[in-house]
């Protein structure tokens, strides 16, 4: 099948510079977001922001006016707690105005604080982890049917691999062949309760998804040079693709990072200037 890609790339140069341009205003976002009467799930969202930004920025073809187009590549953000960076990163795209991230989590608003299909570029409501794969394989399946060259895309979070729906699906898709999905696990091995290797271990994790016939590359999901490469990289013919994306909580905000207590914070006006100015400091 071919891959194609999104519309903003003009050279590999800068592409790289409007990617990190991108993902530090994603991240600023999430901070303004996690600063705000509600608070948001500030660790894991600025672990993904790298992800979501090569997604939308280099690798799926969108329309952001017509965000139902019939061609285009689909997005399930399974670690729907994540939400507060895929509306960022929508706004970047220009999906939603970018001052409708003030409205997170008002009642008055479409930003609840797991995605919703009310939000344009949003295909399902998720968040009761382990259920993004399913909704993937699905939509990779319904594509594959109906002769649509379509790409699917799915962001877990690590913690979500202790749910058994989620190897029911990789079982499923692997049995179906459906090369048109790619699975990205956001590996910053932390979880709300602690590191994930102490409650429920998930490894040897590359091989367990090797065992239920997947496609496996490792990388760093923070470096742009390795995520947008395997992003795009032509799947094995009949095998579906997992990338598992090695990231750090709290990404960006040195005293955020590698801390379950970044997994959600309400940010009062003292923290968000220090953790803006740390990660303006970072980039």
């Amino acid at each position: 099948m071919s891959v194609q890609t999104a519309e903003p790339v003009t050279g590999e140069d800068a592409l790289g510079d409007e990617l990190r341009g991108r993902a530090l205003a994603v991240r600023e976002h999430v901070l303004r977001i996690g600063a705000g009467a509600n608070g948001a799930h500030v660790g894991g969202s600025l672990s993904a922001a790298d992800i979501l930004v090569a997604l939308y920025f280099a690798v799926l073809r969108v329309r952001p006016q017509e965000p139902d187009w019939a061609g285009r590549d689909h997005f399930v953000l399974s670690k729907g707690h994540a939400g507060a960076a895929l509306y960022a990163t929508l706004a970047e795209r220009g999906f939603l105005p970018v001052p409708e991230l003030d409205t997170y989590g008002s009642p008055a608003g479409r930003l609840m604080a797991h995605p919703t299909p009310a939000v344009p570029g949003v295909e399902f409501a998720t968040g009761s982890l382990g259920h993004g794969l399913s909704l993937a394989t699905g939509l990779a399946l319904a594509a594959r049917r109906a002769g649509r060259p379509n790409r699917v895309f799915t962001l877990m979070g690590d913690g979500e691999l202790q749910e058994g729906s989620v190897w029911e699906a990789a079982m499923a898709a692997a049995h179906l062949k459906l090369d048109n999905l790619t699975a990205v696990v956001d590996r910053n091995r932390l979880q709300i309760s602690g590191p994930t290797e102490g409650r429920m271990g998930l490894e040897p994790l590359a091989d367990k998804w090797r065992a239920f016939g997947w496609q496996v590359a490792e990388v760093d999901g923070h470096d742009f040079d390795e995520l947008v490469p395997a992003l795009r990289a032509a799947p094995a013919s009949g095998r579906p693709t997992v990338l598992i994306a090695e990231t750090v909580k709290g990404r960006g905000v040195r005293h955020l990072e590698h801390r379950k207590q970044s997994h959600f914070a309400k940010l009062g006006e003292a923290a968000y200037e220090r953790a803006l100015a740390a990660l303006r400091a970072s980039a």
